[in-house]
């Protein structure tokens, strides 16, 4: 922190006068009010740069939470949230300790981006009562809530929400392109908050704020209710846990040097949680925005997400009457805003356009988002992005039948090869041998034409599974129950314990280190039948 204070002052300033009204808007679209979210962004904020993985994290409310966060709301009521905060950080704290945090860099692209272009609808949608000027509809679906919100506006319209969140979010989007250093966002709020003060305009403010931090309090804390709130705790800790993670990566590629410890990233964003609750906040994540906007802004450590901290502490406790004022709808016009600018459209073209795969994946996962929630939005795209990357490496497994010729020991006439090869056969097995590939090996094996002798050349197999090497027993018990010796060759020493373990390879009349030695078996073998004369037997 000693090393750059005036460029991490500077930056933590800039963070904090962009996190601002973010943290208000967010803490009233969860539904527990902007006191929840600035407590959030000071308290969460201050924790996790302390004690997290990453340099230059800024932590706080986000939208992603806000999406989980409503149907809890919902449900248990402002005192479920707190618990619900509290019991995350445990979890996050516990995976931590259990050093899981390396494990979340294996989530595919197409899953993350799908999951964005999902939470910026549904932030989007959240913000449609709000800039409509109706009053929020009952129901935790948001593209619901949006369709009643819209037909209540269809009654009764309100032009002055809409044109103060239109104004707001032109401005910032605009602003972006023009001069992306500049605060447009409180630029605009502030210019929305005197008009709303200045003209006869009836719309809607934040309201009554506490002149400050409440104490730090487990008065909520309803033991009886932890049971039913375990489920809820543990999606909020996926969510804080990938999300943090994300924009941790995010921070590190924008920089030359930096890297995060994962796990300490999560026992950070644990330690946020469980103080978060305390002082009445909601749970947080590591913020990309914010995040992008302390690397841009010449951060270089922990000094500038906390002076963020500090900073919207002295907000609370200096200008919490001025905050009250700010119109809602102004603040739904920021998170349309921000919904629009977490869309990266070459990113999703990029993706679209690699694979079919990977395009089914991005638009299934942003489909769940909106429809069902963020976690089994998660899940349903790693689960189909698994299965589909299965597919792909099954594909690649080949049965290939080799010439054997350069393997065959000693020198032969073209007549002697011809001959050996009407009753022996070799074939090669490359990639995996595993449950996804093995059925279709079984019967690319059986379509052997009528020969003598089989040789696998096993060499190749790059990876095997009980699944494989069972095919493999059926394939050579049924060759055998065809009458053909079935022989094998290279099996590799880091595979032959799946292949012992089924016993795969029993029913072997023969298995060598090399082919030319399996070759040599095979044609021993048809001398001894008489189906080879002897005098081919002798090597050269």
């Amino acid at each position: 922190m000693r090393r750059h204070p005036r460029r991490d002052l500077l930056a933590g300033v800039t963070v904090a006068i962009v996190a601002l009204p973010l943290a208000l808007g967010f803490g009233v679209s969860s539904g527990m009010g902007a006191a929840a979210g600035l407590a959030t962004a000071v308290v969460a904020g201050a924790v996790a740069a302390l004690f997290g993985g990453s340099n230059l994290q800024v932590s706080g409310p986000t939208g992603a939470m806000t999406v989980v966060l409503v149907p809890i709301v919902a449900r248990y009521g402002p005192a479920g949230v707190l618990t619900v905060g509290l019991m995350a950080g445990v979890i996050l704290v516990a995976l931590a300790l259990a050093r899981v945090g390396r494990y979340m860099r294996y989530v595919p692209a197409p899953v993350v981006e799908g999951f964005t272009l999902g939470i910026a609808c549904v932030i989007a949608l959240q913000q449609v009562p709000s800039a409509l000027g109706v009053p929020k509809p009952e129901g935790d679906k948001a593209l619901a809530v949006a369709w009643q919100a819209v037909l209540g506006f269809a009654r009764e319209p309100r032009w002055t929400e809409v044109a103060l969140a239109l104004t707001v979010a032109v401005v910032m989007l605009a602003g972006a392109r023009w001069r992306p250093g500049v605060p447009f966002s409180i630029i605009a709020v502030v210019a929305a908050t005197v008009a709303a003060q200045a003209l006869p305009l009836d719309a809607a403010v934040i309201g009554a704020l506490p002149a400050g931090l409440p104490a730090p309090s487990l008065a909520f804390l309803d033991p009886a209710a932890l049971g039913s709130l375990l489920a809820p705790a543990v999606a909020v800790a996926a969510l804080a846990a990938l999300e943090s993670l994300l924009s941790a990566s995010v921070a590190d590629g924008m920089t030359v040097g930096e890297r995060h410890d994962p796990d300490r990233e999560l026992f950070g964003q644990g330690l946020a949680n469980i103080a978060a609750p305390l002082f009445g906040g909601v749970p947080a994540t590591a913020a990309i925005a914010r995040t992008a906007v302390n690397v841009r802004t010449g951060a270089a450590s922990r000094l500038a997400a906390l002076t963020h901290a500090v900073v919207l502490a002295a907000i609370v406790f200096a200008a919490a009457p001025l905050v009250s004022r700010i119109p809602l709808a102004a603040l739904a016009g920021v998170l349309l805003a921000t919904a629009v600018r977490m869309v990266e459209v070459g990113s999703l073209r990029a993706i679209a356009r690699a694979t079919r795969a990977d395009g089914l994946v991005l638009a299934l996962t942003a489909v769940a988002t909106v429809a069902l929630d963020l976690v089994y939005a998660v899940i349903i795209g790693l689960v189909i992005a698994g299965a589909l990357a299965l597919r792909a490496v099954a594909r690649q497994a080949r049965l290939d039948q080799v010439d054997f010729k350069p393997d065959l020991p000693g020198e032969h006439s073209d007549e002697e090869y011809e001959l050996l090869t009407e009753h022996i056969v070799a074939y090669r097995i490359d990639g995996p041998l595993f449950f996804a590939a093995a059925h279709r090996f079984l019967l690319e094996l059986l379509e052997v034409a009528d020969v003598r002798v089989v040789i696998l050349r096993l060499s190749r197999v790059t990876t095997v599974d009980a699944t494989g090497a069972l095919v493999l027993k059926d394939a050579i018990d049924r060759l055998r129950r065809r009458g053909i010796l079935v022989l094998a060759s290279g099996v590799r020493p880091g595979q032959r314990q799946v292949f012992d373990s089924v016993e795969a390879l029993a029913g072997l009349d023969g298995e060598h280190a090399t082919t030319p030695e399996a070759i040599r078996h095979a044609r021993a073998h048809l001398q001894h039948t008489g189906i080879l004369p002897r005098h081919d037997a002798q090597p050269a």
